[in-house]
């Protein structure tokens, strides 16, 4: 097709603006793999204090932020505790396993958030043939689990049986600012529950990468090493540091607006015939919506929609993700949502139920 394609696939899609870019070009640089890129060290100190943590050191990515946290928290024949749904346990590769020699245990709770109720009795005695129960990991805002968010008691009340337990508590909080924002709580107010959060710049934020694992200053100085084993050791990286302090200070606030965004697709798919959609469930930037079998499979109105300039993601045989973000504008989603109508009408059966594709 001629004309720019509506790309709802994820907030990672997004583009740095201008004035994004303005601010990497004007970035100081140094070697922050010996501690010397100021900007690097303004971005650090800043996420610290706005979670009031000790520390805090910058990763290439969510995913390398997170098994930080993880091979910082244990050793080789721990385990951790994940939900079902969770990111680490879904598309990480296996890397609890690969890079820290812990395996995962997977809890089932709901909408892909754990609560005390669903933790009673899950922990073995300790014994030599069971692992060491190391980590409770948790994901805040949820990604298979719809984008829904922890209310703030439940995360302390999670955090305390956690700690009571011995047990230290991990944050993938790739989009904890959507939670931030949907729920109106700070950073610092879910810093007080956990030991360590990581936090991605990639996504609403609309930066080109980067992340943050922030905890106590003993955490994050074993996460500098887990980051230089790792291969995650940056040089003149004020670059990207730069663009997440702009978006710090210019892209927080704005979250909002995806979330409007998003709710009012879902509302407007919701009348499509053959498409489920419950826009009441719509909390942050994350639509997941069911397509009727009778319509076929959702990887055939996954396709089907990319030739008509709208892409999604088919995240099971009859399931979808659209997902909201900065360069996704109102006019945009209700676009995606008028085309989505026709494509739908126009759906043949298909009995192909495979899954093509699940993504961040």
């Amino acid at each position: 097709m001629s004309h720019t394609p509506i790309d709802l696939r994820s907030d990672t899609v997004t583009l740095p603006t201008p004035a994004m870019r303005e601010a990497m070009m004007a970035a100081e640089l140094g070697d922050d793999t010996v501690g010397e890129d100021p900007t690097v060290n303004r971005l650090e100190a800043r996420m610290a204090e706005m979670f009031g943590m000790e520390a805090a050191v910058y990763a290439c990515s969510g995913t390398q932020s997170n098994q930080m946290g993880v091979w910082s928290h244990c050793t080789a024949g721990d385990e951790m505790l994940i939900e079902k749904l969770s990111h680490i346990g879904s598309y990480e590769g296996g890397a609890p396993a690969v890079l820290s020699g812990v395996s995962v245990r997977t809890i089932e709770g709901e909408f892909g958030r754990l609560d005390v109720e669903h933790l009673e009795g899950i922990l073995r005695p300790i014994d030599e043939h069971f692992s060491p129960t190391r980590v409770l990991s948790l994901e805040n805002s949820t990604n298979l689990g719809g984008g829904r968010t922890y209310p703030l008691d439940q995360l302390q009340r999670v955090g305390a049986w956690a700690h009571e337990h011995g047990l230290k508590v991990h944050l993938d909080g790739a989009r904890l600012f959507n939670a931030c924002v949907a729920r109106g709580y700070t950073p610092a107010d879910v810093g007080r529950y956990v030991d360590t959060i990581s936090v991605c710049f990639s996504k609403g934020l609309g930066c080109p990468m980067g992340s943050v694992l922030v905890g106590s200053q003993e955490v994050v100085t074993r996460a500098r090493r887990a980051r230089k084993l790792f291969g995650g050791a940056l040089r003149q990286a004020g670059i990207v540091a730069g663009a997440a302090l702009y978006a710090i200070d210019h892209h927080i606030d704005r979250l909002a607006e995806d979330h409007e965004h998003a709710r009012l697709f879902a509302a407007e798919i919701d009348h499509i015939d053959g498409i489920s959609a419950d826009p009441e469930s719509v909390e942050t930037n994350l639509v997941f919506f069911e397509l009727d079998p009778k319509c076929g499979a959702a990887h055939t109105l996954q396709s089907r929609l990319g030739e008509n300039g709208v892409r999604l993601y088919s995240v099971g045989q009859h399931r979808l993700r659209a997902c909201t973000h900065l360069n996704a504008s109102r006019e945009d989603v209700l676009k995606a949502a008028e085309i989505m109508r026709e494509v739908v009408r126009q759906l043949p059966a298909d009995v192909d139920g495979a899954v093509h594709n699940g993504y961040p």
